[in-house]
C-alpha cells in the first residue's frame, strides 16, 4: 500500500485522543471505600463485566474511526510496484534488464516481461511526485534522466534487444552513480526476469557493489521486481560452432523446449543461404535436441552467410541464429613423437584414412624448434614425448591460449620435466594377469562424451598393461576419466581459449588396446576439431560483446536479409554485421536459453547489509496490478464504525414500566 498524500498520515495520532481522555476521565474521580455501597456493589457485580466490555468497544470505534478518517485523506492505494513499505524519496534509479529473456511473454499474458516492467515502473512513479527517475539499462549501461515516466515505453533505451545483462556491474554503476551526483534519498529499482546467469551470485562483483552501496551516507535501498513466473510454452535455438570443410559448412546446434514437455513434436526449420530459402522439418524428441547441419555451399564461393530460423512462439527473438563462413581452412595436427607403434595409431586417428581435408605433421621432439613460428597453421598438436624444455614451453603454452588443443600422451620413460607445473609420475605395471581397467568417466563433457545420439563410448573395452599418470597441484587439473584404482587416466587443464589434455597410457599394445580407436579416434577428433573450429570461432560473436563491436573506425553495415525492427540499434540486435573488413555473425548470448532463475532465498546473500524488498509481479497483462485508490473503503469504514459507537451509546430500555399513581401505604 502506498499514498498520494503521504504527509497526512501524521493524523493517525489523532486516533489516540480518545483513548487521552479516557485516561484522564478516570482520574477525575477519587475512589473512597464506603462501607454502605458495598451491598449494592456487590448486588450489580455481575452486571459489570458487560459494561466494562460494552465501553471498552465504544472506545474501540473511536479511534478506529479516527484511524480510518485519516487514512482516506492521505489517498491509499493498493497493487503496483511499491505496495506496502513505501515512502517519498528524492530520486529512483531503475536498473531495467533489456536481455533477450525478457522478451519472453509469461504464461496466461499478453506482452513480454519486458514491457510489463515498464508499464509496472511508468504506474509506481504516479505516486511519487517530484521524484527524478533516472533509467540504467542493461545494453547501454550508461545512466539517463527521464524527463516523464509516461515516455519510458517510447525512448531507444527500453526496446527489446538480444543482448544480456550483468546485473552485479549495473548495481555497482548505480552505487557509483549515487556517489558522484549526490542525489539525495535513493531507491534503486531493479526490473528483472531473475536469469541465473545475469544475477550470476558467484561473482566477485557483488562484494564490490554492496560495499560501495554501504560506504554511501544515506544509504539507498533497493526495491526488486521479479518477472520470473513460469513462460508460455517457447522454443529456442542456438548455435554452438560452425565448421567449414570443403564445399560444405556444419553447424553445431541445439534446440530446447521449455516446461516439462517430453512428446516428439515436429518443427518447421527455415534455411536462408545467401537470400536463398528453404525449409525442413526437425523433429525433438523431447526438451531438448542437439544436432549437426550440414549445409552444402555454393561452388566457387568462398564467402557468404545466412541464418536459420524456427517459428515465433513465447520469445520473438531466441528462434533464430546467425552464420557465416569464409575460405576453408586446412585441418592439419602436428604430432611431435619418436617413431613406433604408438605414433602409427596417433596418425591414424589424427587424418583417418578417406578424410581428404585431414591431414597430419610428424617430427621428432628434437625437431619441434623448427615448427615453433608456425604452430598457429596447425588445429591441434600431440605430444607423445617428454614435456618441452623452457625454449618449447612458451610456444606451446601461446598455442593454447590462442585457442589450440594440445593432447598429452604418457612418454612411456620416466620424466622429471614439467609443463604448466605438470610432471608425469613413474610407470606402474599391473601384477601379472591382471589389468588397469577405466572405471569412470564423464559421458557429458570431455573428449569421452557420448555421441549426439547419446551413445556412449566403449570405454568398458579399454584395458591396460602400464599407466603413467600425470601429477599437480591440487585444484590445477580437472578429472574426466579415471582408473579403477582412483586414479586419473584423463585430466585437462583449459588455458584462456585452449585446451591442453593429459592421457595416463598410449596407443601400444605393450602398454593398452587404445589403438582399437574405440576411445583413442573419437578423443582425438573431437580435439582436432575443437582447434580447428578457433578459425571459424572469429566469425561467430555474442551481441554487444567482444568481436562484435566495432574497431576503431569500423562502420557497422548489415548483411543478411532477416526480417527486423528498422528502428532498433543493430549494435543490440542479433544478425550478419560487416564491421570493416570483418564479416561477424552475431547471435544471442548461450546464457539467455538457460531456464535456470535465481531463488528467492539467495537474495538476502547477496543484499547482505541493504535493505531490500520483493515485488513477485504474477499478473498477464500491462493493466493488471495497478495501483488502485481505495480512501472510499476507508470512508465506509468510517461510517460503519461511527455507527457502531452510536449503537452502543444508546441507553439501556427498563425493564418494567414506571407506574404514575403508586397506591398509598397501608395503614398500621
Amino acid at each position: 500500500m502506498s499514498f498520494y498524500q503521504q504527509p497526512l498520515l501524521w493524523f493517525l495520532c489523532a486516533a489516540a485522543i480518545p483513548v487521552i481522555i479516557h485516561l484522564l476521565n478516570r482520574r477525575r474521580h477519587k475512589t473512597v471505600q464506603w462501607a454502605a455501597m458495598q451491598f449494592l456493589l456487590k448486588a450489580t457485580r455481575e452486571s459489570r463485566g458487560k459494561k466494562k466490555l460494552r465501553h471498552i468497544l465504544i472506545l474501540t470505534a473511536r479511534t478506529l474511526g479516527i484511524a480510518a478518517l485519516a487514512t482516506a485523506v492521505a489517498r491509499p492505494m493498493v497493487g503496483g510496484l511499491l505496495g506496502w513499505g513505501a515512502s517519498q524519496m528524492d530520486t529512483v534509479i531503475l536498473i531495467l534488464d533489456r536481455s533477450a529473456s525478457m522478451e519472453t511473454t509469461a504464461e496466461n499474458a499478453t506482452a513480454s516481461r519486458r514491457a510489463l516492467a515498464i508499464d509496472r515502473v511508468r504506474d509506481a512513479m504516479k505516486s511519487l511526485d517530484a521524484t527524478r527517475l533516472i533509467l540504467l539499462d542493461s545494453a547501454t549501461a550508461t545512466p539517463q534522466d527521464i524527463p516523464s515516466p509516461d515516455i519510458l515505453s517510447e525512448i531507444t533505451n527500453t526496446r527489446a534487444t538480444d543482448s544480456a545483462a550483468d546485473i552485479p556491474s549495473l548495481l555497482q554503476q548505480a552505487a557509483e552513480f549515487i556517489l558522484e551526483t549526490q542525489p539525495g534519498k535513493t531507491e534503486i529499482w531493479i526490473a528483472s526476469d531473475m536469469q541465473y546467469a545475469d544475477w550470476d551470485k558467484e561473482s566477485e562483483r557483488w562484494t564490490t557493489a554492496m560495499a560501495t552501496l554501504q560506504s554511501i551516507p544515506q544509504k539507498p535501498s533497493v526495491r526488486i521486481l521479479s518477472l520470473a513466473n513460469p513462460s508460455k510454452s517457447n522454443v529456442s535455438m542456438r548455435i554452438i560452432s560452425s565448421l567449414r570443410s570443403s564445399d560444405d559448412l556444419l553447424l553445431d546446434l541445439e534446440i530446447t523446449r521449455s516446461g516439462d514437455a517430453v512428446a516428439p513434436v515436429n518443427q518447421p526449420l527455415t534455411l536462408a543461404l545467401n537470400g536463398v530459402k528453404t525449409t525442413e522439418s526437425v523433429i525433438i524428441p523431447g526438451q531438448s535436441l542437439r544436432f549437426q547441419k550440414r549445409i552444402k555451399l555454393p561452388e566457387k564461393q568462398e564467402t557468404g552467410q545466412g541464418w536459420l530460423s524456427l517459428p515465433s512462439d513465447a520469445n520473438p527473438r531466441d528462434h533464430t541464429v546467425f552464420f557465416t563462413y569464409g575460405a576453408p581452412h586446412p585441418v592439419k595436427t602436428l604430432i611431435v613423437s619418436a617413431a613406433g607403434e604408438a605414433t602409427t595409431y596417433l596418425s591414424a586417428a589424427a587424418a583417418p584414412p578417406g578424410y581428404a581435408a585431414q591431414s597430419c605433421e610428424t617430427i621428432a621432439p628434437a625437431q619441434f624448434s623448427s615448427k615453433i613460428g608456425n604452430l598457429s597453421d596447425y588445429a591441434a598438436i600431440i605430444w607423445r614425448a617428454p614435456f618441452p624444455d623452457q625454449a618449447g614451453a612458451g610456444p606451446l603454452t601461446d598455442f593454447l591460449r590462442s585457442g589450440g588443443h594440445v593432447l598429452f600422451f604418457s612418454p612411456m620413460e620416466n620424466s622429471t620435466d614439467n609443463f604448466m607445473d605438470v610432471k608425469w609420475q613413474p610407470i606402474s605395471t599391473a601384477p601379472d594377469g591382471k589389468f588397469f581397467i577405466l572405471q569412470q568417466w564423464n559421458q557429458d563433457d570431455g573428449l569421452l562424451r557420448d555421441s549426439l545420439s547419446g551413445t556412449p563410448l566403449g570405454g568398458k573395452t579399454f584395458r591396460s598393461i602400464k599407466k603413467q599418470v600425470p601429477e599437480a597441484a591440487v585444484g590445477t587439473m580437472s578429472t574426466l576419466a579415471t582408473w579403477d584404482d582412483g586414479s586419473p587416466f584423463l585430466t585437462r587443464i583449459i588455458e584462456e581459449r585452449g585446451t591442453a589434455w593429459f592421457f595416463a597410457s598410449v596407443p601400444d599394445y605393450t602398454w593398452s588396446n587404445l589403438g582399437d580407436a574405440h576411445l583413442l579416434l573419437p578423443a582425438v577428433q573431437r580435439a582436432v576439431l575443437a582447434g580447428v573450429s578457433r578459425f571459424d570461432a572469429a566469425l561467430l560473436a555474442n551481441v554487444n560483446q567482444g568481436d562484435a563491436l566495432p574497431r576503431n573506425v569500423e562502420v557497422r553495415k548489415r548483411l543478411d536479409d532477416f526480417t527486423v525492427d528498422a528502428t532498433a540499434d543493430p549494435t543490440f540486435a542479433a544478425g550478419v554485421y560487416l564491421l570493416g573488413e570483418r564479416t561477424i555473425a552475431a547471435n544471442i548470448p548461450a546464457a539467455e536459453h538457460e531456464l535456470l532463475a535465481i531463488q528467492k532465498t539467495d537474495l538476502p546473500a547477496l543484499f547482505e547489509g541493504i535493505k531490500f524488498r520483493t515485488f513477485e509481479d504474477t499478473a498477464s497483462s500491462t493493466t493488471d496490478n495497478e495501483e488502485r485508490e481505495i480512501w472510499k473503503f476507508f470512508l465506509i469504514a468510517v461510517l460503519f464504525f461511527l455507527a457502531a459507537e452510536a449503537l452502543l451509546c444508546l441507553p439501556k430500555p427498563t425493564s418494567a414500566a414506571v407506574t404514575s399513581n403508586p397506591s398509598p401505604l397501608p395503614s398500621r
